[in-house]
């Protein structure tokens, strides 16, 4: 394939198996209630019925302000690793000549090279769009936020309504930006075929095990010994 090895093919199925198989283990499967993200979201909501219970929010938006900042910061993260990647486009005959000296390194062609950096500039493409995505609902949750009724409103039905919707943007907007992380996750991983097919595997094993930890046995996601309810 395109002067791919076979061993090259079988690495790539494994990086999008694994990547796939990640995200329905930690947002569609049958354990996904115990992941630390779905947990978090239950703390957002709890987070947004208690600011629809105070008079002033004024905490509860400089705490949206800086989910908004932290997303922004990624975001321009993407760009420069895009512009970074695409740069090594220019010095692709001067790089390939530095990789075929390496030990423990196969010989790579120019165009597989090539074909390398373009998949790693769409991986980085991909964490891009979830931030600015993600940017933008944090944005919208704002003036969800700010759109609240008065906390001593008399209008039950309205209120409920309102917190619905705040929180349910809340979630969205994490849901995206958890989804741009995990493709600088695999980012990484990516980086070992550089390396070779095995080295791929093996980074990305690694990176999947870590992050897998992360949500189901990390000191974070023990830190949650009982159930939330909104």
């Amino acid at each position: 394939m395109l002067g791919f090895s076979n061993l090259d093919v079988i690495a790539l199925a494994f990086f999008a198996i694994s990547w796939v198989g990640y995200h329905y283990a930690v947002e569609l499967g049958p354990h996904a209630a115990r992941t630390l993200n779905m947990r978090m979201n239950l703390r957002r909501a709890r987070w947004i019925n208690e600011a629809a219970g105070r008079e002033v929010r004024i905490v509860d938006t400089q705490v949206m302000g800086g989910l908004q900042n932290g997303t922004a910061f990624f975001a321009s993260t993407s760009l420069i690793a895009i512009g970074g990647t695409l740069t090594l486009l220019n010095s692709t005959e001067r790089v390939v000549a530095i990789f075929s000296d390496l030990p423990f390194v196969p010989v790579t062609l120019r165009s597989v090279w090539e074909m390398k950096v373009i998949g790693l500039t769409g991986v980085f493409g991909y964490a891009f769009f979830k931030f600015a995505w993600a940017y933008r609902l944090f944005n919208y949750c704002v003036i969800l936020l700010g759109a609240l009724p008065p906390f001593d409103s008399k209008d039950a039905k309205a209120m409920a309504h309102a917190v619905h919707e705040t929180v349910e943007m809340n979630i969205a907007a994490g849901r995206h930006f958890n989804r741009g992380q995990r493709a600088f996750f695999f980012a990484l991983a990516y980086l070992g075929w550089f390396l070779g097919p095995v080295t791929f595997i093996g980074f990305t094993a690694a990176v999947l095990v870590a992050m897998y930890r992360r949500q189901f046995a990390s000191d974070a996601a023990r830190v949650f010994k009982y159930p939330s309810q909104p």
